[in-house]
């Protein structure tokens, strides 16, 4: 009996020494294996941080900054380690900047001049355009403009160009208030004021009078604060404030008094005040700098819904398809 109780005992001993061995085993398999995991994902994840880790030099124009801000913001969530800060010092600040090889990528609200391709050439500065969006530069007034419903482009002429008068709205239109016009624009640095340069000024002076700002946001804030004043901005923050402004119809070469939207911006109608807006890249950054060419990459492959999210108008996709392959061509 005594040696039956032993043997009892010996083989629930053994049987229990077995179960928890196996567990033991299984733990340590277990472990094994997860530790295999983890090890090969934390592989693979240093990988990816290695392979996308560094600082991408962006400024630029303030028009096209929305679109850059929005895309740098999603592009970190999947890649933390690059920091992609856009600068906003004007197209020509940008410029000035991007061609003497200080930042990889420069965003414009107007193409890049004969003396900037210049500068660049003379750097050693080789780059690509890419067109990212459309704009429609808008014309505002104060909500409480009640007398305005539409302006010609000879009308902004009158308004905006020096003369050496005090502007009065009756100087406009006789059945307007004689009231002193009070004048809100972009910088000289800025694409912006380039395009309205280029369309509406032709090179004359802007009105002395004229509060020139390179932050769009002061100008919003101006044309808010006083009931006579008029200016001009990206369409993207004309929709941001559209609550607080009034934006003024501008009567196209087809005679028709046309306002800002996505469909006449996209269409044309809108003329002469839509735009393309664009980033140039250098192409060394391209070849030499992986993490800036999947930024560009995830630049054009979102811009057109990004830039529909913040206010502006997308190109046709084929557009977008076409500058992929330019850049693939570029690596």
């Amino acid at each position: 009996m005594k040696s039956f109780k032993f043997l009892a005992m010996s083989i629930m001993l053994s049987s229990l020494l077995a179960f928890a061995a196996a567990c033991g085993n299984g733990e340590d398999a277990a472990t094994g294996e997860n530790g295999t995991e983890d090890t090969e994902q934390t592989e693979e994840t240093g990988e990816e941080s290695a392979e996308l880790e560094g600082e991408i030099g962006i400024d630029g124009s303030s028009t096209v900054a929305p679109i850059g801000e929005a895309v740098s913001e999603e592009f970190s969530i999947d890649h933390p380690k690059v920091q992609a800060p856009i600068g906003i010092s004007g197209t020509g600040g940008g410029f000035e900047k991007f061609t003497a090889g200080e930042t990889d990528i420069s965003e414009a609200s107007r193409p890049i001049k004969d003396e900037e391709k210049t500068a660049a050439a003379d750097n050693g500065i080789e780059f690509t355009e890419f067109k990212v969006a459309f704009d429609g530069l808008s014309v505002v007034v104060n909500k409480e403009n009640d007398f305005i419903d539409q302006l010609t482009v000879e009308d902004l002429k009158k308004l905006w160009v020096e003369d050496g008068s005090t502007k009065k709205w009756s100087d406009i239109n006789p059945d307007w208030p004689a009231e002193e016009v009070k004048f809100f624009s972009p910088g000289a640095d800025s694409g912006t004021y380039d395009y309205f340069n280029e369309v509406i000024l032709e090179d004359a002076a802007i009105v002395k009078a004229a509060t020139l700002s390179e932050d769009d946001n002061t100008l919003v804030k101006g044309v808010t604060g006083d009931k006579n004043s008029i200016g001009y901005f990206g369409y993207a923050y004309y929709l941001e404030n559209k609550d607080n402004l009034k934006v003024v119809p501008i009567v196209n070469e087809a005679g028709e008094a046309v306002e800002p939207t996505n469909e006449t911006v996209e269409s044309g109608d809108y003329n002469p005040l839509s735009r393309p807006l664009f980033i140039y890249v250098n192409n060394a950054s391209i070849k030499d700098k992986e993490h800036v060419a999947e930024y560009v990459k995830f630049y054009l492959e979102n811009a057109g819904t990004l830039a529909e999210e913040v206010g502006y108008v997308s190109l046709p996709e084929e557009e977008y398809t076409t500058q992929l392959e330019t850049l693939e061509g570029l690596k």
